[in-house]
């Protein structure tokens, strides 16, 4: 008897400590200490916020998404551009195939006073009867320094059903045009623009891994998307860092999304406020879950599987 139960013991032995490996390998494999403690750092941002807000990282190397209050729809402000500006290449890159009757970025526009809204300082300056722009002017403004006459040409050059028919069609089903820039009637009948921060971040994504636009159009998008602007998203990273973003202010509203390259290691992010208290302090916090983000890819950026910093190879 004694054989037989001895043989039964090293049989368990050896099997507990084969799953004990097997467990530590597949830990090792699917956990990742510092994603966790860039949750945890997050968690406490957007629990101590004085308002709501919504998060959503995506790491664009290996695809994982972190996520508090992503799937809530907020408001989109002028984040929402970005949308528009979307559709404009896209429809460019398909007038270059011959597909008649789409805006093109070389389209020309003449100024009209008539166009003007509130907080367009930029296309207010403009000569009326003499000053001409194309549509990717007119998108510079809009990116550069938010230009709400300027997106609101666009908005009616590209067409709202298009822009949202481009979202529907990345299975973005809660990002919605519904409204021109400054059009408080709109709002107040309920026809705000609106987007939650997953759908944000699934966005980039699509436009990262040039699922709507060919790689040429790509470039060029990101390009120009990544002009110099006041946002928050960069506001506490190395002025070196390419960030190709979009934000937007409301009363009570803050909001930015936008890809920041991070050297071998890209993410997405998108955070959206809303009910702000304080509306400089959630500007502070978006660029604070932007740095706690960037801490976390720039190392990862750099580091081997086990921590360490490995010199380049020359």
């Amino acid at each position: 008897m004694r054989l037989p139960a001895f043989a039964i013991v090293v049989a368990l032995l050896t099997s507990a400590a084969g799953q004990s490996k097997a467990e530590t390998a597949s830990g090792d494999a699917h956990s990742d200490l510092l994603w966790k403690k860039l949750d945890t750092r997050l968690e406490e941002i957007v629990s101590r916020f004085d308002g709501v807000m919504g998060v959503a990282i995506l790491d664009l190397t290996d695809g994982r998404i972190l996520l508090h209050n992503a799937d809530r729809v907020f408001p989109t402000a002028s984040s929402i551009k970005l949308a528009i500006l979307l559709e404009l290449y896209r429809q460019d890159q398909e007038a270059r195939a011959g597909i008649q009757g789409k805006a093109k970025l070389n389209d020309v526009y003449s100024f009209d006073p008539k166009d003007l809204v509130e907080d367009s300082q930029i296309m207010a300056g403009l000569t009326a009867g003499a000053t001409r722009l194309t549509n990717r002017d007119l998108a510079q403004f809009m990116v550069a320094v938010s230009d709400n006459a300027a997106t609101n040409i666009l908005y009616d050059r590209v067409g709202k059903e298009n822009v949202n028919a481009m979202l529907r069609g990345l299975g973005l089903s809660k990002m919605t045009l519904r409204r021109k820039m400054m059009d408080v009637a709109a709002a107040r009948r309920g026809e705000e623009n609106v987007a939650t921060p997953r759908e944000m971040v699934l966005l980039l994504e699509a436009i990262h891994r040039e699922k709507v636009l060919n790689k040429e159009s790509s470039a060029e998008f990101i390009k120009q998307l990544s002009t110099s602007k006041d946002s928050y998203i960069p506001r506490y990273l190395p002025a070196r860092i390419q960030v190709a973003n979009k934000p937007g202010s409301l009363d009570a509203v803050r909001t930015d999304s936008g890809i920041v390259f991070v050297q071998n290691r890209p993410f997405a992010i998108s955070v959206m406020t809303a009910w702000d208290r304080d509306e400089r302090d959630a500007e502070h916090a978006i660029s604070e879950v932007a740095l706690e983000a960037y801490h976390y890819f720039e190392m990862r950026a750099k580091t081997s599987e086990y921590g360490r910093i490995l010199p380049p190879l020359h």
